[in-house]
């Protein structure tokens, strides 16, 4: 699917000369003299990407793009400033109102277009997590935390000890804290240490020194299942567009040269640092959801839709490794009359309890999951019949030993627990299937609640 350009500028041939760029990249384009004529199709269709002639005066472009990042609709479009001034003073300007580039004139076309594959490979990025992380809210399952920067870990990377040193000084006085250095040669081979960096910042500004090296160690960042979720700047010489874009496609997050003021590094830095904490918090409530999915959301074990998967895997292992497993199936005796004399509160109280008692019991290797209702699943793997038996036997006095809440203020009942056990020994000329297993492990629960509640049954075969 093509990706749309918006462009905003009020001299008619650079619209013209824009727009045929945009299209031989084989972009969707519709271009604008203003920001009045372009606000409306931002608001209806959101393009992803912005270029955006700030040096107009006849209306404040700086204010548009700042509501385009406070829009949560458009905070995460793309935007790349043209026609400024080259100088410290316009670029800052640009990034601060939130362009993401800043390309004065005359364009350069292979730097514009690696920037321009740049911020739509983030957008799509972007696009992915939040329709993942919008699934996630339908669900209720993660919770909105407001923004905030936490000290971030910045290592440079250079093999250069004079450029380093002024590096490093104007890192440091641009995001107001202090700098790691290391030699460049040594990222890949060193142990990564407890805390990986949040951004790691490439010295190439060495004019003399072959780039391929570090575009190889760009590119290597980029790949490492450690480092790929770091942002990466590299420095490069001053009017090398050819190298920036090269360093872009190679998967640098930005490229700055070595004319750049303290303040603007330090801007540019913190912009990259901010797009990595918004996603590590997409990624997170990613994770966070599909824990959710195959989690019980009352008493915190594993779900059926979890415990059925996991199944396959303990009874492969099992086969492959030609040892035991064994499955238990339990539930609450005479749960009902818990609820009907107490209420559903108190059974659910109950229910979690019996939860704690039950991952207590048994080793972090067991699976322990919630299959419905008041029964419950454990799956033992390289787990005999005697020591199978031997655990159930423990969980059962465990659970009759001592009372049970029914919630603030309420009374303590007593619970007891029928369960029933079932082993699957590889040593058996037809080893069972995993339906078969199940059935088995319910037939000996319902033979140790037909024995009068509050035992452990075997399967016979066991």
């Amino acid at each position: 699917m093509s990706r749309k350009v918006l462009i905003i500028d009020s001299v008619a041939t650079n619209r013209i000369v824009l727009r045929v760029k945009m299209k031989a990249a084989q972009y969707d384009v519709v271009a604008f003299p203003n920001c009045n004529e372009a606000d409306p199709h931002v608001r209806s269709d959101p393009p992803d990407l912005l270029l955006i002639n700030l040096s107009d005066p006849t209306e404040d472009r700086y204010a548009f793009c700042r509501r385009l990042r406070s829009d949560n609709a458009t905070a995460n479009l793309g935007i790349i400033a043209l026609g400024m001034d080259d100088t410290a003073k316009a670029r800052f300007a640009a990034l601060d109102a939130g362009a993401d580039e800043v390309l004065p004139s005359p364009l350069n076309d292979s730097l514009l277009l690696a920037r321009v594959r740049h911020l739509l490979r983030r957008r799509n990025l972007y696009q992915e997590w939040t329709m993942q992380d919008g699934t996630n809210a339908s669900f209720g399952w993660e919770e909105e935390r407001a923004e905030s920067l936490t000290p971030a870990a910045v290592l440079l990377l250079s093999d250069n000890p004079v450029t380093s040193v002024d590096l490093s000084a104007l890192l440091q006085a641009g995001l107001g804290h202090a700098v790691r250095q290391l030699p460049a040669t040594r990222v890949l081979t060193s142990t990564p240490p407890m805390r990986v960096p949040d951004l790691y910042v490439i010295d190439a500004s060495d004019a003399h020194n072959r780039p391929d090296r570090l575009m190889q160690l760009v590119s290597d960042l980029h790949g490492c299942a450690e480092r790929r979720f770091a942002g990466r700047m590299v420095i490069l010489p001053r009017n090398r567009p050819d190298l920036a874009a090269l360093f872009l496609d190679l998967g640098a997050d930005d490229v700055v040269d070595t004319q750049v003021a303290a303040p603007e590094i330090g801007l540019r830095a913190r912009n990259l640092l901010r797009h990595k904490a918004r996603q590590d918090r997409m990624r997170e409530r990613v994770r966070d959801g599909l824990t959710a999915s195959v989690t019980d959301c009352l008493t915190g074990l594993r779900n059926r839709r979890y415990a059925e998967q996991h199944l396959y895997r303990i009874a492969q292992q099992a086969h492959e490794a030609h040892c035991d497993y064994a499955l238990m199936m339990l539930d609450i005796d005479h749960f009902k009359q818990i609820n009907d004399r107490y209420g559903h509160a108190a059974g659910d109280a109950v229910l979690k309890q019996l939860a704690l008692r039950l991952t207590r019991c048994f080793r972090k290797i067991d699976l322990i999951a919630r299959m419905g209702g008041e029964e419950f699943l454990v799956a033992m793997p390289r787990t005999t019949a005697q020591e199978a038996a031997l655990a159930a036997e423990r969980l059962r006095h465990v659970v009759d030993a001592t009372p049970f809440s029914t919630g603030p203020g309420g009374p303590t009942v007593n619970v007891t627990i029928s369960i029933g056990v079932a082993v699957d020994e590889p040593d058996t000329p037809l080893p069972p299937s995993l339906g078969e297993m199940l059935d088995r492990a319910d037939g000996a629960l319902y033979a140790a609640k037909s024995a009068g509640r509050n035992k452990v049954q075997l399967h016979l075969a066991a």
